[in-house]
């Protein structure tokens, strides 16, 4: 309890003065921790907005257009935003998905080299195309001999009721509920572990304009952390509802995540360079590779630990 003490009472930085932040996530396992946060913290929230969007393709454009402050985005995707010009800070790390980004087929589709042939619907994201390149490859196929529709992780329940397609890479909570209307998994990203990961990323105005407001929301991000593992029966039950998931459907899915806790983070960000900025250059290469990216991009002074509490001991 001496973790969950000191982040409240970190949570006593003023940040009145400040103009506030809008983060932007999508309906993710990963990022439910903030909206946890806020039902923990029931007190004036005028400074963090939360604006919940459909996927991220959608954060990436809002923050391109300049409507929010920040977003959970995945690691490819805030490297590609930030090729793309837009001045971004890594200020954090949700999770590292362990099996939580799968492919789901229908339920004759019963080993991934039935996908040939097929239809796979994907988001046109990094971890789509690193999710369908690694699962084709276990399956002794290109991405040649599958037909690859893109949809927007919103459209992914709708493309399999409605049998747009064979098979789907997508992410929890979707994934169980692609799964009870009789999605078999063939593949998840155990096969590839910490290979995708999960970000807060701030536009670096306005982290320059709300330094303590961002300090108030990486504090009371480790508290909803720190009252998931003590209390998992009942966080799972205030999540469950946003989620559109049980109870038992959320704890099962943060089995499938592993979530960097405040002294993980420290390491992850801190240090010159930081572990995490050693990822994302290596990430960057790949992607450059891919096509997924137009010219290389330069990685340093991306990552910052400024936002983060100190570990109480």
């Amino acid at each position: 309890m001496a973790l969950l003490a000191g982040l409240t009472s970190m949570s006593g930085c003023s940040a009145g003065d400040e103009p506030g932040l809008r983060i932007a996530t999508n309906q993710w396992i990963g990022y439910e921790l903030l909206y946890l946060s806020q039902a923990l913290n029931p007190r004036d929230r005028t400074g963090i907005k939360l604006v919940e969007l459909l996927s991220n393709t959608d954060s990436v454009q809002a923050l391109v257009a300049g409507t929010i402050d920040g977003a959970g985005l995945t690691l490819d995707e805030a490297i590609a935003a930030r090729a793309a010009g837009l001045d971004l800070k890594i200020v954090l790390v949700f999770d590292f998905s362990a099996g939580a980004d799968v492919l789901l087929a229908r339920p004759e589709i019963t080993q991934l080299a039935g996908l040939k042939g097929k239809r796979v619907g994907v988001e046109q994201t990094g971890v789509g195309a690193l999710m369908l390149d690694a699962a084709l490859k276990q399956a002794g196929l290109t991405a040649t001999e599958v037909e690859v529709i893109g949809l927007t992780v919103d459209q992914h329940l709708a493309a399999f009721h409605n049998r747009k397609v064979d098979a789907l890479v997508t992410f929890e909570p979707i994934a169980s509920q692609i799964a009870a209307a009789g999605g078999r998994r063939l593949f998840d990203s155990r096969a590839i572990p910490g290979s995708i990961v999960d970000v807060l990323a701030l536009s670096t105005k306005a982290l320059q304009a709300n330094p303590n407001t961002a300090r108030q929301l990486a504090a009371d991000y480790f508290q909803a952390l720190a009252y998931l593992r003590q209390n998992p029966a009942d966080a799972a039950r205030r999540m469950a509802p946003r989620l559109g998931l049980t109870p038992a459907a959320v704890e099962a899915g943060y089995r499938d995540i592993v979530l960097p806790d405040l002294a993980e983070n420290r390491r992850l960000l801190g240090g010159a360079p930081a572990p995490l900025e050693t990822s994302a250059a290596k990430l960057a290469t790949v992607m450059l590779h891919a096509n997924l990216l137009a010219k290389p991009v330069d990685v340093t002074q991306f990552i910052v630990d400024s936002v983060l509490p100190e570990v109480q001991a």
